[in-house]
């Protein structure tokens, strides 16, 4: 008999370091005989043996943390499916309170990825590519920008930014501002670079698309499908800095199988909510859950939180 460890990344046969799981494979000796191998995986002084797994593969993030995010993952996979809006400025500060503001945004641009990615194909043919092709120039420069301030800035003094631009951010909402005028070149590059910045560094690039485009004189299938083509375009973008950057790991694609789930059940709920409540209740709702996720996950409140 022999023993091996089953380690995040790749099995090797080593010695399994105390507490984790450990396999040893019964193999038998004669070399015709019939019996099939059999293997038993068992913890090794181990008093919790759920928290000895999830610490295996998710180092760091204990039981609590993980329920906080799933949760906080609901919660703007609900305001996402119902109004369209406030994911991103819900989950983010949450998750970053939760698992850290350096994993966050990656987090998110996993689980939104993914779960938008049935949109594309038919944003692809209805959208201005053009315009938004024009929108993209200004995102190849803030997008990269952006990921340098998430990478370089204290965890802590992220964390305190994260909440300040988003609680900026609702503000810019609730006022309802929208730019009114035909969308032009220079402007709309400019837009790209903003969103791109704030996309880069937390995943927060949709206010300021939102608002040039919703309010122009664009017809609103085309804003849609232009929106949905950006987004998606933008997540390519953002993928490939924070490869670059090391911030898009093997932990945020561990725990992106743990809020992804919380994620899309939030948005399909949240879709079928969509004629229970008038849609202005709801985006004061959205609102709320914005502006408590945005102090509730403030350093100060750290004491009270899993």
């Amino acid at each position: 008999m022999f023993s091996f460890c089953i380690h995040r990344r790749m099995p090797i046969l080593a010695p399994c370091p105390e507490g984790l799981l450990d396999i040893p494979a019964q193999i038998p000796a004669g070399a015709g005989h019939p019996k099939p191998l059999r293997i038993t995986a068992f913890f090794m002084d181990t008093a919790n043996p759920i928290s000895a797994l999830l610490d295996a593969w998710i180092p760091g993030h204990g039981p609590a943390q993980l329920v906080f995010l799933f949760l906080s993952a609901l919660i703007a996979g609900l305001a996402r499916g119902f109004s369209g809006f406030g994911g991103a400025l819900i989950f983010v500060p949450l998750a970053g309170a939760a698992v850290g503001p350096k994993i966050a945004p990656a987090l998110l641009l996993v689980i939104d990825g993914v779960t938008t990615l049935g949109m594309v194909p038919d944003g692809w043919k209805r959208a201005n590519r053009r315009e938004v092709g024009t929108m993209l120039i200004g995102t190849l420069v803030g997008v990269p920008a952006g990921t340098t301030l998430l990478a370089l800035i204290d965890p802590t003094a992220l964390r305190w930014l994260i909440s300040v631009v988003v609680l900026f951010l609702l503000i810019f909402l609730i006022s309802g501002w929208r730019y009114h005028g035909k969308p032009k070149t220079p402007l709309t590059i400019g837009v790209g670079a903003l969103a791109g910045l704030f996309g880069g560094a937390a995943q927060l690039s949709g206010p300021p698309v939102v608002a040039y485009w919703l309010g122009g004189a664009i017809p609103p299938l085309t804003v849609r499908a232009n929106l949905i083509l950006y987004f998606a375009l933008a997540t390519v973008i953002s993928a490939t800095a924070y490869v670059i950057g090391g911030l898009l790991t093997f932990d945020v694609l561990a725990l992106a199988l743990i809020a992804g789930p919380g994620y899309g059940l939030g948005v399909i709920a949240g879709s079928k909510l969509f004629g229970f409540a008038s849609e202005g209740t709801f985006r004061r709702i959205c609102f709320l859950l914005i502006a408590m996720a945005a102090i509730v996950s403030l350093p100060l409140f750290d004491a009270l939180r899993p």
